[in-house]
């Protein structure tokens, strides 16, 4: 990406020093201040991925990276004192915010230093930022990793991530309505689903056509487990975040009767982008398959693949039960 900062990661002892320093400065600087006992002490104990840990409740000062979150934390008001912005484009202006939150660049090089300048309540870690977890612990205890855990199922899992969110934040309701809303777009995309029709699902990036397995990878996989899609193609993942290489003459000879397609480039604008739709529907290989001649692809939204959370798939499961029920 274009915008894409290089970064020094701090070494670990680095960064326990710094962290030290600044909860020292902290303390003086707060010291004459008057300190609400009752708020300093509310805390909640939740499991994240690791397990049982006590964080803040509505924590003033958050660290967020990752992108499953953003939606719901966006929606919910809260604002950020650090977060990946190169990662964000402009889908969610309230986090990103203007330089008083600092940027802590993309998941490959990670500015460190500017998490432990933004002096953190709370980290919110996990996902593409998964690999620096204990940095982030050494920086602030208080950090937890939510987003859906591999091999479990994951429409449990947005709904888990989103409830130890909602005790967190303090949004317990919306939480819940979030799960809901979930839930509806599943039974109603089920039972308009006629199983006699096969899908198969695709992911576009580079200017080339991938193969999505059925219950891997990013948003089309996992449709076929949640909904009991019936698949044109039943292949093992070898790339289950990318897509399997495939061509279109392959997906031709699958002859699928529906098409779910993500499209991972739609959101960066670089220059030689072609969009999945044209990938799609001007190939000429693809032009007898029943899909492409009835019209029935779902295009997933431009902003999925940097979203992925759970407004993102109930929008998807709302989408494929509208493109089923017609």
């Amino acid at each position: 990406m274009s915008s894409r900062l290089s970064r020094t990661a701090l070494r670990p002892a680095a960064i326990v020093s710094l962290a030290a320093a600044l909860a020292l400065t902290g303390c003086a600087s707060g010291a004459a201040a008057p300190v609400d006992q009752a708020a300093a002490a509310r805390t909640v104990t939740v499991d994240d991925n690791h397990g049982s840990i006590e964080v803040p409740v509505a924590p003033e000062r958050v660290v967020a990276l990752d992108n499953t979150t953003f939606q719901t934390l966006s929606d919910w008001g809260v604002t950020l004192v650090a977060a990946p912005k190169p990662l964000m484009y402009d889908l969610w202006p309230s986090l990103s915010g203007g330089d008083e939150v600092l940027d802590v660049g993309l998941h490959r090089e990670p500015d460190i230093e500017a998490v432990v300048a933004s002096e953190p309540d709370l980290i919110v870690g996990g996902y593409r930022f998964r690999d620096i977890y204990a940095q982030l612990k050494d920086i602030q205890p208080a950090t937890i990793e939510t987003s859906p855990r591999d091999g479990e199922d994951h429409t449990a899992e947005l709904k888990r991530q989103t409830a130890i969110l909602g005790q967190v934040f303090d949004k317990n309701d919306e939480a819940a309505q979030l799960s809901a809303d979930l839930d509806a777009a599943i039974a109603d995309a089920k039972k308009a689903y006629d199983p006699s029709q096969t899908v198969m699902g695709l992911i576009a990036s580079g200017g080339k056509i991938a193969y999505a397995a059925p219950g891997e990878g990013r948003g089309v996989g996992t449709l076929f487990p949640t909904l009991g899609l019936t698949p044109a193609l039943d292949r093992a993942a070898e790339d289950a975040s990318h897509g399997d290489d495939i061509s279109v003459e392959a997906i031709a000879a699958a002859n699928p009767e529906w098409l779910f397609v993500l499209d991972r480039d739609a959101m960066f604008g670089e220059d030689g982008y072609v969009a999945a739709r044209q990938l799609v529907e001007n190939s000429e290989a693809l032009k007898n398959v029943p899909a492409v001649q009835k019209n029935q692809i779902v295009y997933l939204d431009a902003g999925f693949y940097l979203d992925e959370g759970i407004q993102a798939y109930t929008k998807l499961y709302r989408s494929a039960a509208e493109a089923f029920a017609s």
